[in-house]
Parts: C-alpha cells; structure tokens; sequence
C-alpha cells in the first residue's frame, strides 16, 4: 500500500489480488455482545470481499475469552494449521484485533500471512481515501497500528559496532559510528513515531480548518444535521436523493470517507445544511475514531442527527445499537435524532415495521426515492423542536428580516397587519437577538 507519499510504504497484510482467505472467530462466552459470532463472520467476509480477498473457509471456536497468547486454543490452531493447507489459504483473517503477542506467535505458527480485523478495515481505508484530509487519517491509523507491532526477529545492524584507539594512536571507530550500533528495529521505530508526530501536526491544521469553516456556517444560523449510520445503510445514496450532490454510492462497505455538506430546503422553506459522514461498523478500532477526529467532529458539532439504519438487513437492531455506541464515545447520543428506515422496497411488507424501536422513524427508500417528503417533514418538525420560539411584528420596512425568517426559520403563523407582518414561529438561537425588538411582550 502506497501513502501519501510514494517513498513510505505500509504493508497491512491485503493485496490487491483475489488472495484465498480463511477466517477466524472466537466465540467469548464471557462477552456481552449483541453480535452472534455468525453474524460477526458474516460481516468479516463482506469487509474481506470489499479488500479483494475470496474466502474460501472459516474457522470458530468458543472460549471463555480468546487465548492471550494465540487467540486460539492449542488444538484449534494445530485445526487452523492443517485448513490453510488443506484449503491453500494465502491469507488468515481474524475477526478481533489481535495483541502483538498474538501477532507475533500466531505468524510462527501458520504459513500464510496473519491479520486481524483492524488491518483488514485499515486497508479498505487506505482504498477508499481520496482527499488528502482522508489520506492523512488513514496513514496516522496505520503507523500507530502498526508501531507496536514491529518484531525484533531477524534484526540487522545499520551500523557497525565501532572500537577504541589504537595502541599507535589511530582510530579503530569514527566519531559518531562507536558503540553497540543501531538495529533496524530501533531506526524504523524512531522513523514511524517522527511520521506520526508530522502527521498529527497536519491533521492538527486540517482540524483548525474544519473548525473555521464550522464557525462561518454558525454565523449563517443554519441548522446543521449529521448523517451518520452503519457502513452501507445506504448513508450517501440517502444524501444524494436529498441533496443532488453526486458524492460516490455503492454497494460496499466503506465506499466514502470524507465528509461532505451541503444545503437543502424545507417544504417550508426553511434552509439547512446536511453533511455525509464516514460509516460506523462493530469493533471499530479505538485508533481509528481517534484517527478520524477531525471528520467525527462534524458529528459532534451538529445540531441534529439523521441516523440512516438498513431496516431490510437482519442485524437492523444490532446495527443500530452499534451505532449509537459509537456516538456514546463520541459524546453525541445525546443530539436529537431522527432515524430514516432505509430500504423499505427490499422488506416483504412495511407495515410490519415496528417503528417506535426508533426515535422519530421515518421509512424511505433512497434509491427509489421513496418517503423522502414524509423525512423531510419529520426534519422540519424536529428541526422547530429545537429552535427558540418568537412571536414578532416586523416593520414592512425590515422586508429583509421577514425573508430572513422565512428562510432560517420555521413559521406556524404568518398574518399582514397595519403596522407589520406578525410571525409566530422558531429560529435558530443565533438569529434571535436580530428579532427581539420586534418581540411581542407577553
């Protein structure tokens, strides 16, 4: 895998090839998932063919908690040994982030190329970046995942061990080269955690950025509503419909990582800007979020969430508490929400539905372009939920706040009387001080 620049290479495991992977789950008794181990592997051969891999066998077992030392049992992985051969196997996928413990022990063991969960997702970012803010935060995610995980075997000296003075006064080691040397190890160790601490600064940068821009929407007073949801609930396809962007939908997980906004109308005129986020998925890598900062903060610094959840896909409910999981971590859960019930046209019949598993449901087909009229609504009405209310009689002369109104705002009640237009109705915080002498007092 080239990064951003062509002279740095990071080898997380994944060709670009239709390698033959075999993966493997443990079953943890003692874990409280909500995620059987089936559809765990379910989930990990939809992520392997999205990296280019054909699988070609599994392999579970069910402990307690995975081994320490090599994720499987003894017996298991001598089971795991004789599959890759048997299967041909080039490449073994785990489905948890492995220790570099187990990394390491489990590279003995087995002939093919071992990774874990987070690599294979690593890679698929590494794919699918295409904005330098996107390939900055994959690259950040790579180094930190991958410096621990540097072995010590094999290591070569760079530099030769030096010797004192000769007895005639010579010199047997140059200034600067004497001692025990520097391995490999230790030069690529200081390499990546200099990469690191550069990439941080520029994704730093990119951050302050993202903030001023940020700050010239606020002054606009526009409401901002977040799509987020599980990778490939039909996020950007959902954005299109709504918003006529274009931005890259397919039917793959992960198809696009960086953020995208733009403005729509309301039914009732009422102008809000909506951004497309990066998808979440189970065992997200806590390095990854971490990552991916500066994207998640459009989602923590919106006004409203619209929570997109695959209702057609059998892990709908597990999906959904995944998500808001992640937005528990991110400090966002507690943002109203709206959840768009995507795929309607793929479930056998709709009414069955049970929407009040989710807060303010509306059903919708993104592709069909079905029920976005009832969606927006919905935004509409939560949207006025969360605005300050003002009751107010314009001057005709101020024609342009009552335009303002019109578009910023949401309006329950419009009348023309002798000495102004009389509005009932919310606007955004930041737009009330604009209003208030107008106010009528109560």
């Amino acid at each position: 895998m080239i990064t951003v620049k062509s002279e740095r290479f990071i080898d997380t495991g994944v060709s670009r090839g239709p390698e033959r992977a075999c993966l493997v789950a443990v079953e943890a008794t003692n874990a409280d998932s909500v995620w059987s181990v089936e559809d765990s592997l379910n989930e990990l051969t939809a992520l392997a063919h999205t990296a280019g891999a054909e699988v070609v066998g599994t392999l579970r077992q069910r402990l307690a908690h995975p081994d320490v030392a090599t994720y499987l049992g003894k017996g298991r992985l001598q089971e795991l040994s004789d599959l890759e051969k048997q299967l041909d196997c080039e490449l073994i996928i785990f489905d948890d982030e492995l220790s570099p413990t187990q990394q390491r022990n489990l590279d003995k063991a087995l002939n093919a190329r071992v990774i874990d969960r987070t690599a294979l997702i690593l890679d698929i970012f590494a794919q699918h970046a295409r904005t330098r803010e996107g390939i900055l935060q994959v690259e950040l995610a790579q180094m930190e995942y991958r410096l621990p995980r540097l072995s010590g075997q094999d290591v070569e000296f760079t530099r030769q061990a030096g010797g004192s003075r000769g007895a005639s006064g010579g010199v047997g080691g140059a200034i600067g080269v004497r001692g025990p040397g520097e391995t490999k190890l230790e030069i690529d160790r200081r390499r990546i955690r200099s990469r690191i601490s550069e990439l941080k600064e520029e994704i730093e940068d990119v951050r302050r950025q993202r903030a001023i821009h940020r700050r010239q929407r606020e002054a606009q007073a526009m409401p901002v509503i977040a799509v987020v949801g599980y990778t490939n609930a039909g996020k950007s396809t959902l954005f299109n419909a709504l918003t006529s962007a274009g931005v890259v939908a397919e039917n793959m997980l992960f198809a696009t990582l960086d953020p995208v906004t733009r403005n729509i109308t309301l039914p009732n005129h009422q102008e809000i800007l909506v951004t497309d986020t990066v998808g979440f998925i189970q065992k997200l890598p806590t390095k990854l979020i971490a990552a991916f900062r500066a994207t998640l903060e459009e989602v923590v610094e919106a006004d409203i969430l619209l929570e997109v959840v695959d209702i057609s896909h059998e892990n709908a409910i597990e999906q959904n508490e995944t998500v808001t999981e992640i937005l528990e971590e991110l400090e966002a859960a507690d943002k109203p929400r709206i959840t768009a019930l995507n795929k309607v046209d793929l479930v056998d019949d709709p009414d069955d539905i049970d929407t009040s598993l989710y807060p303010n449901a509306a059903p919708v087909s993104a592709l069909k372009k079905q029920g976005l009229d009832s969606l927006m609504e919905t935004l509409a009405r939560v949207i006025a939920e969360n605005m300050v209310v003002m009751d107010v009689v314009i001057p005709y002369r101020k024609g342009d706040l009552v335009e303002l109104f019109h578009r910023r705002g949401n309006i329950e009640k419009e009348e023309h009387l002798e000495d102004g237009v009389h509005i009932v109705g919310r606007i955004h915080r930041v737009l009330r001080g604009y209003f208030l002498p107008y106010s009528i007092a109560e």
